[in-house]
């Protein structure tokens, strides 16, 4: 996920020019096309909530349609494009025994992922739902499509692992977390799984990004709290602001299926859960809404962020509830306000 910012020398007389063009087109249009670094980039992110690519959206996709189509040119708009992938992707695996509900999607969604989103979360309660070896498909089969994949890896080790990513010369962690049973999805030393969320080892993941991985800016994405409450717990405030504390600048949250309160902690931004973005089998106002959160950040942070409405229709497909964005916040400007 690295994107590197080559330097081309300028050459002084017009020969210099012409060898150095003819390089160019020797090397290829892309590498030209690549952005120069600037001393304080600006990267915008998109995150969205729950993506569950089973069930009644992942019939919308056996017909041919893609159901995020409605929002494709809001995601679009952002330097990268983050969501939580709420399903296994595989044809491998049998249901969890016991479990009421288990998502899995066939392969042919992986275009739509890949489509629409440069990274995904994994760390949450349905991405083990068919096993370690589906799980593990799924790895293997996002690679493949070259989708970025964090809070879950082939190992313990990988699942602590934070993405890499870097736009315009900033270095971006993103690291992943579940909080939600069943805690047999979990990564093992030999077994591939999710990062459960530990406080003591989120801390020191997070303290790691910085000092080993040298990332410039550090976000976890968290899979807490209950589900249908409006109100992030006190266990979720509690971590999250000890997240902070531990060098995060910022904090995104999902699972609870409904938009939970925001936070400014220290200057720095909590959002405690996006709600559901693409999911079926909903059926009130609060569990058929969500947001796709836009934030900018820089060397120094996250400079601002923005919140735009989503509403689900029957088959799960999320839809604009307004162009304009329903929640901002500033740096400067401390505390979310309405944006109109």
């Amino acid at each position: 996920m690295t994107r590197g910012t080559p330097q081309w020398l300028k050459p002084a007389h017009h020969v210099a020019r012409s060898i150095a063009s003819a390089l160019v087109l020797l090397v290829g249009w892309s590498c030209a096309a690549e952005p120069i670094s600037t001393p304080n980039p600006v990267v915008s992110i998109a995150f969205v909530g729950d993506v569950m690519l089973a069930d009644g959206p992942g019939q919308t996709i056996r017909r041919g349609k893609d159901p995020l189509a409605h929002v494709a040119r809001l995601l679009n708009r952002s330097d990268i494009r983050v969501g939580n992938l709420e399903c296994v992707i595989s044809t491998l695996g049998r249901p969890e025994p016991g479990k009421p509900y288990t998502f899995r999607a066939h392969p042919r969604t992986l275009k739509f992922v890949q489509r629409h989103f440069d990274a995904v979360a994994l760390a949450n309660n349905h991405s083990g739902d068919f096993g370690p070896d589906a799980f593990a498909q799924m790895l293997d089969l996002l690679g493949q499509q070259g989708v970025g994949t964090f809070g879950g890896g082939r190992n313990l080790a990988q699942a602590h692992e934070p993405l890499m990513v870097e736009r315009k010369g900033l270095r971006i962690a993103f690291l992943g977390y579940n909080e939600f049973f069943p805690r047999s999805f979990e990564a093992d030393v030999d077994r591939a799984g999710v990062a459960w969320s530990e406080d003591e080892q989120v801390v020191l993941d997070i303290q790691k990004a910085r000092t080993l991985h040298h990332a410039d800016i550090v976000i976890p994405m968290m899979h807490w709290g209950w589900e249908h409450d409006v109100v992030a717990s006190k266990r979720q405030r509690d971590l999250a602001r000890r997240m902070i504390d531990a060098g995060a600048d910022a904090v995104v949250g999902g699972h609870p299926h409904v938009i939970q309160n925001t936070e400014d902690y220290r200057g720095k931004p909590i959002i405690y859960s996006l709600g559901n973005f693409v999911f079926d089998g909903f059926d009130t106002a609060a569990t058929t809404t969500g947001w796709l959160l836009h934030m900018d950040v820089s060397r120094g942070g996250v400079l601002a962020w923005q919140a735009h409405t989503a509403r689900l229709d029957a088959q799960g497909s999320p839809h604009l509830a307004s162009t304009a964005p329903s929640r901002c916040w500033r740096k400067d400007v401390p505390g979310s306000t309405d944006c109109h």
